[in-house]
């Protein structure tokens, strides 16, 4: 199947008591056993597995055509949910724009218990002099936020299997639709289903998707269903739902985001722009051999610096100054504000998710700031 019909289709499963044509919200927390003490439903216990979430679980596997998927209450969850599941002692190689919820739960949470280097990931060579022989898991972000740096996903997951190395991506800034990690080589992607997977900015959610159904991948599920960080029924109906629209989103998105990252670069208030789908980008070669298509998301620096900055985010009317990303409304943030002091993020730089609006309204509102 298409992408555009996986979406709609691989996580509905029709209700065969009603014939519902959607799936209902499934809110029980148990099962019931057939005479025999087994569970003839395929159900036991909700925090172990539920009908939505199977349903959710089911279509991203297929859009990222993975081999299973776990999902999980949100995207800090599913990442840490790979870190639980290494050995302790265990070494991490991490990019250095790493995001920092996640560059900041392995140095809070994981002090004393897991070693880390956050280092430049499009430096080849130096990710060979990284490899200890601690070193179990490679965790890259391309594109990076709020950078939008790439890493050559081929040549990382080489060196992983080079070396015997766990290959994870974070793809939540690219989604399914715009790029396809394992079909490169990776064995692990992750998304924060909160972004574009669900698309509205109401739910909050987290997913990883397997390349092949392993021994660390049995772990990753044990940690699931043990650790029960997991998304409520409700919340699996809603994502699932806004994964139906998924690839037309996506369309739209990546097409605003192309339109407003060209009309920035012109602009004389605008120092650089970070966009993949720019011929200046550094990476936009790489950009167009690995993605479908460039993503929704910018970054961009003014000439003015910092203080600019927040008067152009504490002005705007269409763009809302908010955190978080991938929803039909355009969000715009100053990023430095958000990461602390130990980030590589420039004081003067703001964060565009380039929503769904009409291109010349969300051009006309920067315009009126800038």
């Amino acid at each position: 199947m298409k992408v555009e019909t996986k979406a709609i289709h691989a996580g509905n499963k029709q209700d065969q008591s009603t014939k519902a044509a959607i799936q209902p919200i499934v809110l029980s927390t148990t099962f019931e056993r057939g005479e025999n003490g087994d569970y003839p439903g395929g159900f036991m216990y909700s925090r172990a597995d539920n009908p939505n979430r199977k349903s959710l679980e089911n279509v991203i596997a297929a859009l990222e055509n993975g081999a299973d998927a776990c999902a999980f209450s949100s995207g800090n969850a599913a990442g840490m949910s790979v870190f639980q599941a290494l050995e302790p002692g265990s070494h991490i190689i991490g990019p250095d724009d790493m995001y920092h919820g996640l560059r900041n739960q392995l140095k809070l949470m994981f002090k004393g218990i897991l070693t880390f280097d956050f280092i430049n990931l499009t430096d080849i060579e130096l990710i060979y002099n990284s490899i200890k022989r601690e070193t179990k898991l490679i965790w890259a972000e391309t594109p990076s936020n709020p950078l939008l740096k790439l890493c050559d996903i081929e040549a990382l997951a080489h060196i992983a299997k080079e070396h015997q190395l766990i290959f994870a991506i974070d793809n939540t800034f690219a989604s399914p639709i715009c790029q396809q990690p394992l079909s490169l080589g990776a064995d692990i992607v992750m998304h924060s289903t909160t972004k574009f997977l669900n698309g509205h900015s109401d739910v909050s959610g987290g997913v990883l998707i397997t390349k092949e159904k392993d021994a660390f991948w049995e772990k990753i599920k044990i940690v699931q269903g043990y650790g029960g960080a997991i998304p409520a029924p409700f919340d699996c109906y809603m994502i699932t739902r806004g994964i139906k629209t998924l690839p037309y989103r996506m369309r739209g998105h990546v097409a605003n985001a192309q339109a407003l990252a060209e009309y920035l670069e012109n602009h004389e208030a605008v120092e650089a722009v970070f966009y993949p789908g720019l011929k200046s980008h550094p990476q936009h070669e790489l950009a167009t051999k690995q993605m479908l298509s460039y993503g929704g998301m910018l970054s961009f620096l003014l000439k003015d610096g910092e203080e600019k900055a927040k008067q152009v985010v504490n002005n705007l009317k269409v763009f809302t100054q908010a955190t978080s990303l991938g929803g039909v409304e355009s969000l715009i943030e100053h990023r430095y504000s958000v990461e602390g002091q130990d980030t590589k993020t420039p004081k003067n730089l703001l964060r565009v998710s380039v929503g769904l609006e009409h291109i010349d309204d969300l051009m006309a509102d920067l315009e009126s700031v800038l």
